[in-house]
């Protein structure tokens, strides 16, 4: 579904990825995976469109979409969930929800993914008319989440989706993605939280500056002893 091949990217002068090559097969649930500033975050925004790739290719269904703009990449059915989650705070849950579809003319289609929405977080449906700038935390993730699903993606890109949470809604969470993976939705993850990354994904592929450095299945990752010593904590 998704390949990228030696792609470089940066910012003017700095550049921040080396050559980095990844691939997601349709229905599978990827993780990439590194420490903080290892260029996780810059991968997903070449990806995206938010970022002009320096040079390499990122193909999507067999398209090349290297330096296509957002709006198009995200036509082309790439949904992209921020760390930072631009939620538009003095909007309605559902306005929120219902703006993730702008793309989408049929009223139809629009009903039926916010019905779905609001099935996979019961929680947005009880807060559909309550502000996106009164949730809780783990409610703005959930929001997020929903409003990306809202654009019918073929890919979930999300971008380190514990972050600033407390340990019980990080488990939550997990558990979301874990049954969005399991209802068919292909995703994409960075995450910091290795541990738990890799007890729910597919595959991983750990950057660090910049360079992909490992790439496996989850188990095989968990059980790398250069891992488990620099990022899992383990001897």
């Amino acid at each position: 579904m998704l390949e990228i091949e030696n792609l470089q990217a940066g910012y003017d002068r700095l550049q921040v990825l080396w050559d980095v090559s990844m691939h997601i097969r349709e229905g599978e649930f990827v993780a990439l995976i590194g420490a903080n500033g290892a260029g996780k975050t810059t991968t997903l925004r070449a990806i995206a469109g938010l970022l002009t790739p320096q040079g390499g290719c990122v193909r999507f269904l067999g398209e090349n979409i290297t330096g296509y703009p957002a709006h198009r990449i995200c036509q082309a059915g790439i949904s992209f969930i921020t760390e930072e989650l631009n939620l538009f705070q003095a909007m309605s849950v559902e306005e929120n929800l219902l703006l993730g579809a702008y793309l989408c003319r049929n009223q139809n289609l629009i009903k039926t993914n916010l019905d779905k929405v609001f099935s996979f977080f019961p929680i947005l449906a009880e807060r559909r008319k309550q502000l996106a700038g009164t949730l809780s935390g783990g409610e703005r993730r959930m929001l997020a989440l929903g409003r990306g699903l809202m654009s019918n993606p073929r890919l979930l890109v999300v971008d380190e989706p514990s972050l600033g949470l407390a340990p019980i809604i990080v488990l939550t969470v997990f558990k979301t993605l874990q049954e969005l993976h399991a209802q068919g939705v292909t995703l994409l993850l960075v995450e910091q939280n290795v541990t738990n990354t890799l007890q729910i994904t597919d595959r991983a592929y750990l950057l660090e500056r910049g360079k992909i450095t490992l790439a496996a299945s989850s188990k095989e990752l968990l059980e790398n002893e250069y891992l488990k010593e620099t990022y899992l904590g383990k001897r």
